[in-house]
């Protein structure tokens, strides 16, 4: 690791795992199955022991994730919600965090469904707003969770002011990085002290893998974390830390299409008489346009756009023959979803509609394909 460190991310994801098996000189990393391992002698470990609490394989993996990040630990889960659930662990009955309200449904739910029955309370706040996060603190305030881009509105967050906040108001600062990956966005470079991943999507990208990641910038807290993954057991597969590790191998020439083609589809969008209004930070009337260029490196392969009417929406979705009506993201074939009725069905009706998460909306998952054919496709079923 201290070879690669130098070189470029571009290069240090390309390389990932190479020469860990110095016997063999394997390029891929080997898969270890092993539920258990022997041990030399009593007190004696090869450091794996059962694989629960590590695993060859596992352990690559979270290396490479940690470097990536620029953090000092990572914990790989079999899905994001583990992951979020495993960090949610880490605060007590009593305690109150402060998070994004334009966030991934199943985040919300498992917040206001499970963990506030345990005590754990959450506000639900425009983290776009940096006086709207600071007025939302309070005296139990114990973090600041936020998407950013936002799920499905895509707001961008000012992440160098909310890390001053948290800074000044002592707050565990944890950003969900899952749509823009370390290849456009350096949470760690903003004052966060969690990066939190759905490597479902970009870092899999292949919509063949459920997994999640959490990667601390200390020390201290990454070994809290795997402490309560340990604990409780919330653990990758062997066959899937593999999978993870040689998808993230073409990570950045996938986001270079997914950033070119979503620019292109959304200004098509901008130009259709059906659609009302298109949400992607590439466009220039997007209000976190500029700030998204000065924290990120691209715009992501994600958008939102509202047609005329629901009608319209279940039209389109119906119609779709290239790009698919599904669920998920961040995969090289494209996707698209209604996030009222699907990601985002378990917000209350009124919240959702408040925040214009309406059965207008619809969210596209923009993938590798040829942009004409993406066009093409979106063009037909909006006839």
């Amino acid at each position: 690791m201290e070879q690669t460190t130098r070189h470029s991310l571009e290069t240090r994801l390309v390389q990932v795992g190479v020469g860990v098996d110095e016997r063999t000189g394997a390029i891929s990393v080997p898969i270890y199955p092993s539920a258990t391992y022997r041990h030399p002698g009593v007190g004696e470990s090869t450091g794996f022991d059962y694989t629960r609490s590590g695993n060859p394989t596992r352990k690559v993996l979270e290396d490479a994730l940690a470097d990536l990040e620029g953090g000092a630990r990572a914990c790989v889960f079999g899905s994001g919600m583990a992951a979020l659930t495993t960090l949610f662990l880490h605060f007590s009955a009593g305690d109150h965090l402060v998070v994004s309200q334009d966030l991934y449904g199943g985040t919300y739910r498992v917040l206001a469904q499970v963990f506030d029955k345990l005590g754990l309370a959450a506000s639900y706040v425009d983290t776009t707003d940096t006086a709207a996060v600071a007025a939302a603190v309070g005296p139990h305030t114990r973090a600041l969770l936020v998407e950013t881009p936002g799920n499905p509105l895509l707001g961008i967050a000012d992440l160098a002011a909310l890390g001053a906040l948290c800074r000044e108001r002592g707050l565990l600062y944890i950003v969900d990085n899952t749509f823009l990956t370390p290849v456009l966005q350096r949470p760690f470079d903003f004052g966060a002290d969690v990066v939190v991943h759905s490597a479902t999507k970009y870092l899999g990208g292949h919509n063949d893998l459920c997994a999640g990641v959490l990667v601390a910038r200390e020390a201290a807290l990454g070994e809290r974390l795997y402490f309560l993954q340990n604990s409780t057991g919330a653990i990758l597969p062997p066959q899937d830390c593999w999978l993870l590790l040689r998808s993230l191998k073409t990570l950045s020439l996938r986001l270079e299409r997914h950033n070119a083609n979503a620019q292109r589809v959304a200004e098509w969008l901008c130009t259709h008489p059906r659609v009302t209004a298109v949400y992607y930070p590439g466009l220039k009337d997007h209000p976190g346009h500029e700030l998204s260029k000065r924290q990120t490196g691209g715009f992501g392969g994600m958008l939102s756009f509202r047609v005329d009417q629901p009608e319209t929406a279940r039209q389109a979705l119906k119609r779709l023959k290239l790009i698919s009506f599904a669920e998920s993201l961040g995969g090289v074939e494209s996707l698209m979803t209604l996030p009222a009725v699907q990601t985002h069905g378990d917000i209350p009706e009124a919240e959702r509609l408040r925040l214009g998460i309406c059965e207008s909306l619809l969210r596209l998952s923009v993938g590798i394909e040829s942009a004409e054919d993406i066009i093409a496709d979106l063009e037909q079923a909006l006839a």
